[in-house]
């Protein structure tokens, strides 16, 4: 099967020259994305509303900023406040997108998507993909869910919500505030302030200190790993028996880079492998040569679990965000609860 992948351009983030037939495109893009917003602002399509509230966590840039573990960690905090949370997705990548199913946790990633799958194995709610997220919030309403969360989908218009979550990357930001494709951008920065809570993705900063990194009427967001799983299952590790060793450390995800520098700041020997986001892992593709440990995040973990070996590893990550945060958002959702 052919890798399935993308790759960010670097003139997005690096301050180097945009290609001149990018800069044309991207009013055209620009264009469209405006018109789609004017149509579901002005009613001249329906917005779909469904009888249980509906929060999405998304981005106005293309590619990953942190939404599955920031999703991941607000299901289950959903679940512990007495919600009964369901995920609704459309399952970047999957073969057959056209087709709606449910997404367990053994289900393929071929057939779930990457990030489905993950989402359904680290919180065991119902979750379904389906190109239309009315259909799937209707589906999982039918299923008993009394909370609907969407991973992405914030220019899914379609859809009626009560709560936007916007994430963003601390580091990469807006990158060079184009649109896309001579930038990252999917609508316009101004956008970000219409949402009712904006993420910044600080990564492995301190929690303690992380807000000092956020503008007003943002929230920090620390990325926490401190196990790493076999894939063929059994006791966990802790990271930091890898100190002062060499790995090779996986990342098929957005932003590569993160991860690496992770594992680098809790003393391992990183010898670093960049797949494309959303990567079709082959077994061939983790043949590097030695028998070092391989050390992966838990979205390439969930493809590459049928030929794992004990030397492979998934390393958990864990959304820690301020508890204001979650009283802010709770508060908000309990204002909604049906009676």
């Amino acid at each position: 099967m052919a890798a399935k992948g993308t790759q960010t351009p670097a003139y997005w983030y690096d301050g180097s020259p945009v290609p001149w037939v990018m800069r044309l495109l991207a009013p055209v893009y620009a264009g469209i994305a405006g018109l789609r917003r004017q149509v579901y602002r002005r009613g001249w399509r329906k917005r779909h509303a469904l009888p249980v509230p509906v929060i999405v966590v998304g981005n106005i840039t293309a590619g990953g900023t942190g939404k599955t573990p920031l999703t991941i960690e607000l299901v289950n905090r959903l679940r512990e406040a007495g919600w009964k949370p369901g995920v609704a997705s459309r399952g970047y990548g999957r073969d057959d997108a056209g087709t709606a199913r449910w997404v367990e946790a053994d289900t393929p990633t071929a057939l779930g998507g990457d990030e489905p799958v993950l989402i359904a194995w680290k919180t065991g709610v119902p979750v379904r993909v389906d190109s239309d997220r009315v259909a799937a919030g209707k589906a999982l309403v039918d299923a008993g869910c009394n909370v609907i969360v969407c991973d992405d989908g914030l220019q899914h218009y379609r859809l009626a919500r009560d709560i936007e979550i916007e994430v963003v990357d601390a580091q990469r930001r807006y990158g060079n505030g184009r649109m896309i494709p001579a930038g990252p951008l999917r609508e316009p920065i101004r956008r970000a302030e219409q949402c009712d809570f904006r993420v910044v993705n600080l990564g492995q900063s301190d929690p303690a200190t992380a807000a000092q990194a956020c503008g007003f009427g943002q929230w920090p967001m620390a990325l926490q790993i401190d196990r790493a799983q076999p894939l063929p299952g059994g006791r966990s590790r802790p990271l930091s028996s890898f100190a002062g060793q060499r790995v090779h450390a996986v990342a098929g995800i957005a932003h590569p880079q993160r991860f690496f520098d992770m594992l680098r700041a809790r003393g391992i020997g990183v010898v670093p492998h960049a797949f494309a986001d959303h990567q079709v892992y082959q077994p061939q593709d983790l043949s590097f040569g030695s028998q070092l440990p391989v050390l992966m995040t838990e979205k390439d973990a969930v493809k590459c679990r049928a030929f794992g070996n004990d030397w492979h590893f998934a390393v958990p990550l864990r959304a820690d965000l301020p508890a204001a945060f979650w009283v802010a958002l709770t508060d908000r959702l309990d204002k909604l609860r049906p009676n």
